[in-house]
């Protein structure tokens, strides 16, 4: 499914398998997640996409071809290919234990050719091997929405008491994580979204209500995963003292002004920016660990403009998956 253009449908296009090169691997895709950072791109919030372009990032498929500097073990296996698909390896970043801020990133699905395909060629340093009786559907969610928000917990800290605002496809996984953790899930959706609300307290949360609401007890930390900067004074409010409130999203409206006394008390606010692959190998640990499961809503890969439209409206629960 081909991008010309942000902002117009993605079109249906039959083109030659792509050739991996040295260093990467031949996917056949079997499922590929559909991300907010999806809408971002097709919407033109994120500058400078490679057009024309194949988007999706969070993709699970089957090794069935190699380029000749790529490891042959990875032939035949089932792997994942996340947001972040390449990077430089000799900048300050990289060099230094921090690679998801490298200066001169490959992203799947922005500026590389990403998931919503049949096939797709990836770096084979960032294909991360899956077990091989993972189910693509259920998995796919995992490698962005699931990557992200066990980034964001980290940066959270050790707290108690977290706020989820906006519980999508990042929090359902997340809220199965912290009570994993022993941590109280407070849950934030939009006003009179009670079947949000539902969900919420389906995967493990203690408290659901809209984000202009008050939670019964102070937060330790809260994660944003609705692209809306007005929740960020809303957030700092709710957290306590030494609290801190972390944007999750890739993309963000602008946060409005606000008090001083929101931030005073040594409250922080931090951006989580995209993944290494250290987060993904703990993650992948924890999902088998705590016995993740996402919900999923699959849609043929034709029907991809549906899904994004889908997402945009909020009409679901969980993640959408295209499956080829």
């Amino acid at each position: 499914m081909m991008l010309d253009r942000v902002r117009t449908p993605l079109r249906l296009v039959e083109l030659p398998d792509p050739s991996p090169s040295a260093a990467q691997v031949l996917i056949r895709v079997e499922a590929c997640g559909v991300c907010r950072t999806d809408l971002h791109v097709f919407d033109g919030d994120l500058p400078d996409p490679k057009l024309p372009l194949v988007l999706g990032h969070e993709v699970v498929g089957i090794v069935v071809a190699l380029g000749s500097g790529a490891p042959e073990t990875l032939l035949g296996r089932r792997v994942g290919v996340p947001w972040l698909g390449h990077t430089c390896g000799s900048c300050s970043f990289c060099c230094g234990g921090k690679e998801n801020l490298c200066d001169a990133p490959g992203f799947t699905g922005y500026t590389l050719d990403g998931g919503f395909a049949t096939h797709v060629a990836a770096d084979a340093n960032y294909a991360f091997v899956l077990p091989e009786s993972s189910d693509p559907i259920a998995t796919a969610p995992l490698l962005c929405a699931g990557l992200i928000g066990w980034r964001s917990l980290k940066m959270a800290g050790g707290g108690k008491t977290i706020g989820l605002y906006g519980f999508g496809a990042a929090a359902h996984i997340l809220a199965q994580v912290c009570r994993w953790k022993q941590q109280e899930v407070y849950a934030f959706v939009r006003p009179e979204d009670d079947a949000g609300k539902r969900f919420a307290l389906e995967m493990g949360a203690v408290w659901a209500g809209s984000s202009d609401q008050v939670p019964p007890k102070p937060l330790d930390a809260a994660i944003l995963f609705a692209p809306a900067g007005e929740l960020v004074p809303k957030a700092l409010a709710a957290v306590r003292k030494g609290g801190v409130v972390v944007c999750g999203g890739i993309h963000m409206s602008d946060i409005p002004a606000m008090p001083y006394r929101l931030l005073w008390g040594e409250r922080r606010v931090v951006s989580v920016a995209n993944l290494t692959r250290t987060d993904a190998h703990e993650f992948l640990k924890v999902v088998r660990a705590a016995n993740i499961r996402t919900v999923t809503t699959p849609y043929p890969l034709a029907q991809a403009n549906d899904a994004l439209v889908d997402l945009r409206a909020g009409r679901l629960n969980g993640a959408a998956v295209l499956v080829t």
